[in-house]
């Protein structure tokens, strides 16, 4: 209704100058306008009505047009209906006529059926057998179209589901049926709404819970059992209605993938978004109470891991009794659990400068993924046995935690790599000697005074150390680890040891459990190549610093240590493993008396091969390599050395000899005249001086060899060992008297035959003298 807009009118009254008539249109004009504004509301409010009355208009219209709808369908309805009712009349008409009176004339109803009928009444079941899956689409969609949530906890809808599922199955085999691709379509989207229901119910009813629990939660005063309870017990409990609904939403995810795997997967988003919402809370107080900051970084490793390790199994747990898959879903969401812990420990672990701390650390995570494969074995089930009670195994199998604790160890090993390598270059390549570091044999003498005494402290300071403090689990580890890498008979006494070898020995037994075998294999020949060359360059040293007594010292010192490095690393098994060497060879004592026992002739190859080593053409890695070489050549230097101080004297007197025999052999005739000197008559070949060399020789033997022994056992200890050496020592000895004896033997009319050793004679004195 148009709003018409009036003048104001004065309130005031006219002036006493105009007429009555003025007035009364005056008091006219007012009555009216007093009456339109008392009547305003009545009009907006007819106005009011008036919109409700068409849209009431327009409503009914519409269900006129959607009663005229029905009605056609319901036409269209009867005139199935009626043809179909046509169709059964027809039929029935068929089946009271039993026999067939051209073929039977005369005969009753059951008294000779027709071929014909029974052929039609086969096919009639047929028919009906086909149309039972059209049919179920009705039944489907009637059950479907029911409103409300709960429509998935009645009984007859998972019936309705398996239902559905072989209509689609027997559809796709029959793909040549008229319309089967419409009713296959309609199924499908009968199927794809059921699996919508359960999943809309699960989302609601995760979303209930979460909620409650979540308020349970926040209260004041929640003991630890009241929190597992609100965590765990309390979605347990809806499993019964819940997972058999689940069981079915991934099976037919399973069958199809492209329609419903979309269904399955916001079901598992909603579930660990549900769980992440009310775990975190709990889970960064947890953490926060460990004291990330401060707490000692083995102790934050074993605490955080292993309580991470059981929220991961809880969690694990409880998704089993949802679902039966979504593992690669499920392990994403763990990790994120584990983040919390690792975002506060990997940064201390990459900050970490000690050796030991981190492989504590690695042995902590090692340790619990030991214990994961322990407890949860994969053996497959024995054919023969059979347990009916035992439950079947769940699509997800096991929690691997190793997978969630690989990050973490991987970073400890990396570290644990770098800071190795920053060990070696500092503690052995650049290592500086002190004085103290070569005064051998003096280390040596000092450890054979004070074993005993060192022995008894040791025990007592053992003692003491255990009641004061007890072995943590983690240094029993270590120890482990060196004793069964390392089964060296002179472990014992490593504070004999150069420091750049024992450094080396320590950083490898503590590698060698921690890093990948590769990477392992690399970073320990480059530690034993730089812990040789700095062997033989501290042997250099030693045997400079009071030569020629200390050369022998400098000699003993390398062949000592290069004996211990090799058998580390035999140990070790650097480069490839030999199945001969490992199951054929002995140790280094048997190599040695197994080739020098066989041959007098000190020959390259045959010392090289004395020594446990392979000749320069098999296969070998370059740090073995050096070893042998440098090994090879000490053996040779110090056998020398054994033999130089009795036999030097010795071969020069027998160079001086030859070269005047030969001189005077090479005089020419012209000089004949002059008398030529005989050997005999000079000073030095005199038959005193030649009983006063052996004698000396003889003095030699009893002082410098004597020592050279001594010096030998002190350096080497092993038995086997010194004996094979000191076997070549007196085969040295040996020959380099026979060229002396050679030489005397027809000297002085044979005077001194019955001075001069025998080579019987020379090496049973010998013995005495190497076996003292």
């Amino acid at each position: 209704m148009p709003r018409i807009h009036r003048r104001p009118i004065s309130a005031r009254p006219p002036n006493s100058d105009q007429t009555p008539q003025q007035f009364y249109d005056w008091f006219a004009q007012v009555d009216r306008s007093v009456a339109h504004s008392q009547e305003a509301h009545f009009r907006a409010h007819v106005a009011t009505v008036a919109e409700h009355l068409g849209t009431v208009d327009m409503l009914l219209e519409r269900l006129d047009e959607v009663e005229k709808g029905v009605d056609s369908m319901l036409e269209e309805w009867r005139g199935v209906e009626e043809s179909g009712k046509s169709l059964k009349d027809a039929c029935e008409r068929l089946l009271e006529d039993r026999v067939c009176p051209v073929c039977y004339p005369g005969r009753s109803l059951t008294d000779a059926p027709c071929d014909l009928q029974d052929k039609l009444l086969a096919l009639t079941d047929e028919i009906d057998a086909r149309l039972e899956y059209f049919q179920e689409l009705e039944n489907a969609t009637r059950m479907l179209n029911h409103p409300g949530e709960s429509l998935v906890l009645q009984t007859d809808f998972l019936y309705m589901v398996e239902r559905v599922d072989i209509c689609i199955e027997y559809l796709k085999a029959h793909r040549y049926y008229k319309e089967v691709e419409v009713y296959l379509l309609r199924f499908q989207q009968c199927m794809t709404r059921a699996m919508t229901l359960i999943k809309m119910f699960f989302v609601g009813s995760l979303r209930a819970l979460t909620a409650d629990v979540s308020k349970r939660l926040s209260e004041k005063d929640v003991s630890t059992m009241a929190q597992m309870h609100l965590l765990y017990t309390r979605f347990r409990s809806v499993t019964p209605q819940l997972a058999p609904l689940l069981n079915e939403l991934e099976r037919r995810a399973t069958v199809h993938p492209e329609e419903l795997s979309a269904l399955l997967s916001e079901c598992h988003t909603a579930y660990f978004g549900a769980r992440k919402a009310i775990l975190v809370g709990r889970l960064t107080e947890e953490i926060r109470g460990l004291d990330p900051t401060h707490t000692e970084l083995v102790e934050l490793t074993n605490a955080g891991c292993t309580y991470l390790k059981q929220l991961c199994t809880d969690e694990f747990d409880l998704f089993r009794e949802f679902f039966d898959s979504g593992e690669d879903q499920l392990y994403p969401y763990l990790e994120t659990l584990c983040d919390y812990l690792y975002d506060d420990l990997r940064p201390r672990i990459l900050h970490e400068t000690k050796l030991t701390t981190l492989c504590e650390v690695c042995t902590v995570l090692q340790a619990l993924m030991v214990l994961d494969v322990a407890e949860f074995p994969d053996e497959p089930p024995d054919e023969l046995s059979v347990d009916l009670d035992l439950p079947k195994p769940r699509g997800l199998g096991r929690l691997h935690i190793s997978h969630l604790l690989e990050m973490v160890l991987q970073d400890a090993q990396t570290r644990l790599f770098f800071k190795a390598q920053s060990l070696i270059q500092a503690e052995i390549r650049y290592y500086v000697p002190k004085p103290e570091d070569l005064a051998y044999p003096d280390i040596l003498v000092g450890l054979s005074s004070e074993l005993f005494v060192s022995w008894g402290h040791r025990m007592l300071m053992k003692h003491c150390t255990a009641v004061r403090k007890p072995t943590s689990q983690f240094d029993a580890k270590e120890k482990e680890n060196v004793s069964r890498l390392f089964q060296l008979s002179s472990l014992d006494k490593q504070e004999t040891w150069y420091p750049t070898l024992q450094k080396t020995v320590w950083v490898l037994s503590q590698l060698h459990d921690f890093v990948n075998p590769a990477i392992f294999e690399d970073i320990a020949q480059e530690a034993v190549s730089l812990c040789r060359q700095s062997l033989v360059s501290s042997s250099a040293i030693l045997g400079q610093r009071n030569a020629p007594a200390s050369t022998l010292d400098g000699e003993l010192f390398l062949v000592r240590h290069l004996l211990i490095l090799k058998e580390v690393t035999n140990n070790l098994d650097l480069a490839g493993r030999d199945a001969q060497r490992q199951t054929g060879q002995g140790g280094m004592t048997d190599a040695l008396a197994s080739i020098f026992n066989k041959t007098t002739a000190l020959l390259p190859d045959a010392l090289f091969a004395s020594l446990g080593m392979p000749r320069g053409y098999e296969s070998m890695t370059d740090a073995r390599h050096e070893i042998d070489q440098d090994l090879k050549r000490a053996c040779q230097n110090l056998i020398s050395l054994c033999a130089k101080s009795p036999c030097e004297p010795l071969r020069e007197w027998v160079d001086r000899v030859r070269a005047f025999n030969t001189s005077r052999t090479a005089t020419p005739s012209a000089d004949l005249l002059v008398p030529v000197p005989l050997l005999t008559e000079q000073d030095w070949a005199c038959q005193s001086a030649a009983e006063a060399l052996h004698a000396k020789f003889i003095e030699s033997c009893e002082r410098d060899l004597r020592a050279a022994v001594t010096k030998l056992r002190l350096y080497l200890e092993d038995n086997r060992t010194v004996s094979v050496l000191l076997t070549h020592a007196r085969e040295a000895v040996v020959d380099g008297y026979m060229g002396y004896r050679e030489v005397v033997w027809n000297m002085y009319a044979g005077a001194l035959r019955g001075v001069i050793f025998s080579e019987e004679s020379l090496k049973e004195r010998l013995n005495v003298i190497c076996d003292e």
